[in-house]
């Protein structure tokens, strides 16, 4: 069994825990199963994916919850399951879409369709990314809500990041929403990212409409994208219902929208009208307060903020709740404000309804997963799960020789305040005390999540050494497990070969291999462990001339496959504390890439490039040429300074090992070897 779905007020059993055959339910509350074969509830056929089977008991008696008991106890609960009704004033949904597919874009153009902005009020493109890394990296990194009305229906669009790393958000997100807007570009079609968030939606029972987006693209295919689309909604066993999704075609840069490829206007008002056609909120409007926290945020003068929908009753301003979870004890708090979704802001109101997703202050102990419920009957649902992370950094003090140059902020107090900040709102992420008092183990969902923080607080004046990240692994029965990703790897024919050697030497396992198009690119499918990623991408592009790209999407935990070898080359490691010279890079660049150009400074034990062996080997970078009343024979002969390799955040840390730190500064990014390294000269 999997949760059928939080649209009630009751207690859920599925596949995610280990169910006993039998439970103990609380007075007035209700058990939703689900299944997957067609149930006949009060003679109406309700197939489903997975059929919301509700039955109810007694007050505190234990029910049997095997399937031939609740299919005879669903006459007697639907009778007793209370009125639900429709509102027909909102709609609740969310876009859900491959990286770069155009999102946030289409926000941007629905906001403009439905007149939020005044005419001559700047626009910025991509409005709700505020964030200055997602305009600069161009993705999502923070599911973001807003709210806008068309045709007096009130329409709550929740932007959902597109990136594995985020894709937990996601999966939270769909509990708030009773429809989904797909997205896919009218010439990749589905991609790894949207399968994954797809998936889930279906698995809730969610209906989707699907919207063919760059429709504008010369080389846009849009019946093989939706022939594509289909073929995934049944392979992930989707139902009838859902597979005969509404299909709208557009371009949400150029603000055009049609109902067919080629019969597009100058307006995105048939994407709207598709929007329209999602189911209606169900709600229990006199029903006991039940609200399932999806979302946490933080503001500096409100405190902790709680995210949810309310899927039954009233919440008001001032009053007093319940906090409940079936693990801990319920806790009574007073709610000091409510605000619902108002265009790009929060608006504060007095009260809201069942169906209404709002934020809360006032209640500082709130976590995902805990249900807001009257104070006089506390039910609370089953709780949402907070994803788990699966790679591991070290954050530690600067202790380089270059310390406190650059940054204002580098005393492992600041670090611990900033960590202790951010577990405020970003939920996925976890930090853990080491043996050392200036080092910190800072677990996330992947590497990018570590790499957003990383880059803020860099930003914000902090200098860190960071170490490389490796995995999380698991003893289960006895067995060591890691993490397993599932890759899609796109990429020009000639170069699969490369592909498939490198993925191969990784452990990884090929799934699938597709066919070539009409572009002679050609895409294959692997189930490779997390280990085996870490720092694949610049070996990948310069094995295939930065032609490949590569998705990828978490495939759970499997049986630990041994050791990696991930990295070929070694280290060229500065001799000396010093500045670079022309002299010492004509020298040294012989031996590999450097990092460094002349006029730099470096330190002993600082990596300046890539050695073209394997084995780390020390160079005298700073080397000056010597003066003598000779002329040299090679005299003539100029070498030149060939270029160096321009390092990134993220390609330092997929380059590092376990030898290796990143040294993070406002101004730089170095890489060094660990204290005490001693290497051959």
């Amino acid at each position: 069994m999997e949760f059928a779905y939080s649209r009630v007020p009751a207690l859920f059993v599925g596949n995610g825990v280990s169910v006993k055959r039998s439970l103990l339910i609380p007075e007035n509350s209700m058990l939703v199963c689900s299944g997957r074969r067609q149930v006949d509830v009060q003679n109406k056929s309700t197939r489903c994916n997975l059929n919301q089977i509700a039955m109810t008991a007694a007050p505190s008696t234990e029910v049997d919850i095997s399937r031939r008991n609740v299919e005879s106890m669903i006459e007697k609960s639907i009778d007793s399951a209370g009125e639900f009704s429709e509102r027909s004033d909102l709609r609740n949904l969310a876009i859900i879409a491959h990286v770069d597919h155009g999102k946030t874009t289409l926000v941007d153009a629905l906001l403009g369709e439905a007149k939020v902005f005044r005419e001559n009020q700047e626009v910025q493109e991509r409005v709700m990314d505020s964030n200055d890394l997602e305009r600069e990296r161009g993705i999502t990194i923070l599911a973001k809500n807003t709210a806008i009305t068309y045709k007096d229906i009130r329409l709550n669009i929740v932007d959902t990041p597109g990136h594995a790393d985020f894709g937990g958000e996601v999966e939270r997100v769909l509990n708030m929403v009773d429809g989904v807007l797909l997205l896919v570009d009218a010439v990749e079609g589905p991609k790894p990212q949207t399968r994954f968030v797809l998936r889930k939606a279906l698995e809730m029972g969610l209906r989707v409409v699907v919207v063919v987006n760059k429709i504008d693209r010369p080389a846009s295919r849009p019946e093989y994208v939706i022939d594509h689309t289909f073929d995934l909604f049944c392979e992930l066993g989707a139902t009838d219902e859902q597979t005969d999704f509404k299909v709208v075609y557009c371009s949400a840069l150029k603000k055009l929208s049609g109902n067919s490829p080629a019969d597009l206007q100058e307006n995105l008002q048939p994407v709207l009208d598709a929007i329209l056609t999602l189911p209606k909120p169900k709600v229990r409007r006199d029903g006991p307060l039940q609200l399932m926290v999806s979302n946490i945020d933080y503001d500096d003068f409100k405190g902790r903020l709680g995210i949810g929908r309310i899927t039954s009753g009233t919440i008001k301003k001032g009053t007093t709740i319940s906090i409940a979870h079936p693990k801990k004890e319920p806790k009574t708090m007073k709610l000091n404000e409510i605000f619902v979704y108002d265009q790009f802001s929060k608006k504060s109101v007095d009260e809201a309804h069942a169906g209404d997703i709002v934020v809360f202050s006032g209640v500082s102990t709130i976590e995902i997963g805990d249900t807001i419920c009257d104070s006089d009957n506390p039910l609370p649902l089953v709780p949402i799960e907070v994803e788990e992370p699966t790679v591991r950094m070290a954050f530690s003090v600067n202790t380089s020789d270059f310390a406190g140059r650059e940054g204002s902020l580098v005393t492992s107090r600041n670090i611990r305040d900033r960590l202790d900040k951010e577990l405020e709102r970003n939920v996925a992420l976890r930090v853990e005390q080491t043996d050392s008092a200036d080092t910190y183990d800072v677990l996330g969902r992947g590497s990018l999540h570590l790499t957003i923080l990383i880059e803020t607080m860099r930003r914000e004046g902090f200098e860190l050494m960071i170490g490389a990240p490796t995995v999380i692994t698991k003893v289960v029965d006895g067995k060591k497990l890691e993490p397993f990703e599932e890759v899609e790897v796109e990429v020009n024919n000639e170069y699969m070969g490369s592909i498939v050697d490198m993925l191969g030497r990784r452990k990884g396992e090929m799934i699938d291999m597709g066919s070539v198009n009409s572009d002679g690119m050609i895409s294959v499918r692997y189930l490779c462990p997390t280990r085996g990623l870490l720092g694949i991408k610049n070996a990948m592009l310069t094995a295939t001339r930065g032609t490949a790209i590569m998705n990828s999407l978490s495939a759970g935990y499997r049986p630990h496959v041994g050791d990696i070898f991930n990295r070929d080359n070694g280290s060229l490691v500065a001799h000396e504390t010093g500045k670079v010279t022309t002299n010492g890079v004509e020298n040294a660049q012989d031996r590999g890439k450097l990092f460094v150009s002349p006029g730099d400074e470096v330190y002993a034990n600082q990596v300046v490039g890539i050695h073209q062996r394997p084995g780390d080997l020390k160079v005298n970078v700073c080397k000056t040429k010597a003066l003598t009343n000779f002329r040299a024979a090679s005299k003539e002969i100029a070498k030149g300074v060939q270029g160096v390799v321009d390092l990134s955040l993220d390609d330092a840390l997929e380059y590092i090992n376990e030898e290796e730190v990143v040294e993070v500064t406002p101004e730089s990014i170095r890489i060094s070897k660990k204290r005490g390294y001693k290497g051959k000269k």
